[in-house]
């Protein structure tokens, strides 16, 4: 039986990731913090440890612990617009973190590592990204991230770790956080639905993004470990309906029911047309049959009323405040 460890597994995708896990027959270990995530998210068959990657005894002390075949590395906090406000905390848990994991799997000789990054590292590239596009991150999230993806190339030139990356973008689903207000705008919508609030959309609304339901990615995510296929690639793993912020909001408000309405909010600093090309995941992993928008919007609505409002609070360690969007200082 292989054993994975999963970090950020008590979280969105890292939960949905575990039970996938689970159901080939893996040993899975999750470690997580609970910054982000929720010990109730956790398989119960799946054995935790609460505590986090910036912490290099803890790290230590798991990979002394137990003999990983594989580890799955999704903790992060994936906030590419606070991330300029927060650029500290963002490397230290997005980079060096990562790179505590990297070290010990070196040591341990992990069979393969396998990241999530994000297509934030291609910044501005005209859609539909390609793996071979440039990369320029406009962020400080994209730039860990792509940090990450550089570091990995390098341990397996040195050290012979073999990687797989993948960059998932806007997934969403089942588990994910409702509270944080400053990421996942489908929790953001839902939320505020069942709280009584209208829709927030920065902006004019008119930026594109391709949305991505969680079960549509989980096979790619979980088979890059031991496809032979994924050994040091990456990979665009994500949805293929582009739509407007405007048509997501009129989506969520059709799925749900809502006549909470929409309010327009100052623009703030990001990427404005954002959207991959899947060919090369395809190839290698298969093409899912993909979930239709409305499909996975009343997935997610009728776990989210099971779940109810969830508080959100504002982030308790900005580093800087000039520029600030003025709806995250309140």
């Amino acid at each position: 039986m292989p054993s994975s460890l999963v970090t950020g597994g008590a979280g969105f995708l890292g939960s949905h990731l575990v039970r996938t896990l689970l159901e080939r027959e893996h040993e899975v270990v999750v470690l997580d913090d609970l910054s982000g995530g929720f010990r109730e998210n956790v398989d119960d068959r799946a054995h935790f440890l609460e505590g986090s990657i910036t912490d290099v005894d803890t790290v230590e002390r798991l990979f002394a612990d137990h003999r990983f075949d594989y580890v799955y590395h999704l903790a992060a906090y994936a906030a590419e617009g606070l991330s300029h406000f927060i650029r500290r905390f963002n490397y230290t848990n997005n980079l060096i973190g990562s790179v505590n994991l990297i070290n010990a799997s070196v040591k341990q000789r992990v069979k393969r590592f396998v990241f999530t990054s994000s297509i934030a590292v291609y910044g501005s590239g005209a859609p539909p990204l390609l793996e071979t596009h440039p990369l320029h991150p406009e962020d400080p999230y994209g730039v860990a991230k792509l940090a990450v993806e550089q570091d990995l190339a390098a341990a397996y030139e040195l050290f012979g770790l073999e990687y797989a990356i993948l960059r998932p973008h806007n997934v969403y689903g089942e588990y994910q956080n409702l509270g944080d207000r400053y990421r996942n705008v489908v929790g953001i919508f839902m939320n505020q639905i069942m709280s009584g609030q209208p829709l927030t959309i920065f902006g004019d609304g008119k930026q594109t993004r391709a949305f991505s339901y969680v079960g549509d990615i989980l096979d790619a995510l979980a088979s890059a470990a031991t496809h032979p296929g994924a050994r040091n690639e990456v990979f665009n793993v994500g949805g293929e309906q582009v739509l407007s912020v405007n048509a997501l909001a009129d989506a969520v408000l059709t799925v749900t029911g809502a006549t909470v309405g929409k309010v327009h909010l100052p623009p703030r600093v990001e990427v404005q047309h954002a959207f991959a090309d899947h060919t090369k995941s395809h190839e290698t992993f298969g093409r899912p049959t993909p979930t239709t928008l409305t499909e996975g919007l009343a997935e997610m609505w009728a776990w989210a009323q099971q779940r109810g409002v969830q508080s959100t609070t504002r982030f308790a360690s900005i580093e800087l405040h000039e520029n600030l969007p003025p709806s995250w200082e309140t």
